[in-house]
């Protein structure tokens, strides 16, 4: 299998190509400036609320995942703090490779996002990536979010409408639990970007108990460019 034998790349966004963790980590750290909950028990308590059977649309449900974060670490709350966590969406950050990188791989794929993000979202982040993308999938779309394989069945309906097989399709991603695991198991092409590589744990990502191997693994978005250039 070559990269070159692929013409659509879909992508999850927020995690692989937007830095989520940084982003609610500086809306943290200037709402709350006396905060003692370190970083990573912060993501902890995050992760574990948005498991939460009561969980709803992201980032929506930011709302509610700051009482019960609140509630976890010791942290004020109130109805602005919450609301602000959910509002600080539109300000985080892309990776610091993500906008270079995606302009280069446009240069020969079709790019296409798949999100778990609220369509209101994915409008903030598709200008801070630099409007990048060809089309889109949000959870709004197919009304449920990954890892569920009606979210992956909407998509590929949706590249089917615009003439692009399966086996077209390479799946970019860095959450195994939500993306990787899933599409590799519904027969997609993958490439894991390992964006915590050299960090313990799943930061504000639920984990697996296995790793899903894929058929391409990078640890930086800038990485699976320069492979694409070099099998060029």
């Amino acid at each position: 299998m070559s990269l070159q034998d692929f013409k659509v790349l879909t992508f999850d966004v927020v995690g692989t190509l937007i830095d989520f963790e940084r982003g609610m980590l500086d809306y943290l750290h200037h709402a709350v400036p006396d905060a003692t909950v370190s970083d990573d028990d912060f993501l902890a308590a995050y992760r574990a609320a948005r498991a939460s059977d009561h969980s709803g649309a992201f980032p929506d449900d930011l709302v509610r995942v700051w009482g019960e974060v609140a509630a976890a670490v010791g942290l004020p709350d109130t109805p602005e703090l919450a609301k602000g966590l959910r509002d600080s969406a539109a300000q985080w950050p892309a990776f610091a490779d993500s906008v270079q990188a995606l302009q280069r791989l446009r240069k020969r794929f079709k790019l296409v996002a798949m999100t778990n993000a609220q369509r209101w979202a994915l409008n903030h982040f598709e200008r801070t990536l630099g409007m990048p993308f060809d089309d889109s999938v949000t959870c709004d779309d197919a009304r449920c979010e990954k890892p569920d394989p009606r979210f992956f069945s909407f998509a590929r309906g949706l590249l089917s409408t615009r003439g692009f097989s399966q086996a077209d399709n390479l799946h970019v991603a860095q959450s195994q639990y939500h993306d990787i695991g899933v599409a590799k198991s519904l027969g997609l092409s993958t490439c894991w970007i390992e964006r915590r590589h050299g960090q313990p744990g799943f930061g504000g990502t639920l984990a697996v108990k296995q790793i899903t191997t894929p058929d391409f693994h990078f640890h930086t978005l800038a990485q699976l460019a320069d492979a694409v250039d070099a099998a060029a």
